[in-house]
């Protein structure tokens, strides 16, 4: 029994810690990018060093060899003048530097492995790291995508609102504004009843007083004037 125990708060635990990875993956993949980018200029670093302590072997290889090329011009103008003395001591010189130009040398050539394998190893970390920044940007839009969509496939937390939700907001807003100005119509056109100028026209309507405004009889009328005081004028 207490093994089983042990195995269900195990295989809880793991479960919660699949949960919290995945509702935070980007946070993750953030953080885990940053440490990428650390070690990737480290390892720029560590190549930048390396050209320099090449580029410095190869100075003091330079060096050497115009020594030993300088002592033995020497050397020898000191053999063609009897002076083997200071031949021998040239000599002695000359081989102590031609072991340091082989140890130069050596050196040199462990360097140029050692650098051609970091630049392909730090340029493999480019590529690498490239191709997360792009499948970053393409998950953090995806994401937004899910966001937006919350609330269609999953539930959404019970602070924020979903697209519908403010969809729905809209439309009530909507119908309200409506409302508003179908009442606002409507008092107006019974105000427009009830005031003076409506219960003027009633009463000109009656024929009490003066017409307030030409109706189509009137018109009508006037244009009958009008033709036949056309037919009565005479011809020029």
């Amino acid at each position: 029994m207490l093994k089983t125990l042990v195995t269900l708060v195990r295989g809880r635990t793991f479960a919660i810690a699949e949960e919290v990875a995945d509702q935070n993956a980007l946070l993750i993949l953030d953080q885990q990018m940053r440490d990428a980018s650390g070690t990737l200029d480290k390892a720029k670093k560590a190549l930048a060093v390396a050209v320099a302590q090449d580029g410095q072997e190869s100075q003091r290889l330079d060096t050497t060899r115009a020594r030993i090329e300088d002592l033995e011009t020497r050397a020898v103008a000191a053999i063609e003048a009897g002076r083997d003395d200071l031949a021998t001591e040239a000599a002695e010189a000359i081989a102590t530097l031609e072991a340091e130009r082989d140890a130069s040398l050596t050196a040199r050539a462990f360097f140029a492995a050692e650098i051609n394998k970091l630049k392909g190893h730090v340029l493999q970390q480019q590529m690498r790291f490239s191709q997360l920044e792009r499948g970053r940007r393409i998950a953090r839009a995806a994401e937004a995508v899910r966001v937006a969509r919350r609330g269609r496939i999953e539930g959404a937390p019970i602070f924020a609102g979903t697209l519908a939700e403010a969809e729905a907001t809209l439309d009530r807003l909507r119908e309200h504004q409506v409302e508003a100005d179908a009442a606002e119509a409507a008092l107006d056109a019974l105000d427009a009843a009830n005031g003076p100028i409506a219960i003027a026209e009633r009463l000109s309507a009656e024929g009490f007083g003066p017409r307030l405004r030409p109706n189509a009889a009137d018109v009508l009328a006037r244009l009958r004037e009008r033709a036949a005081a056309g037919k009565t004028e005479p011809s020029a």
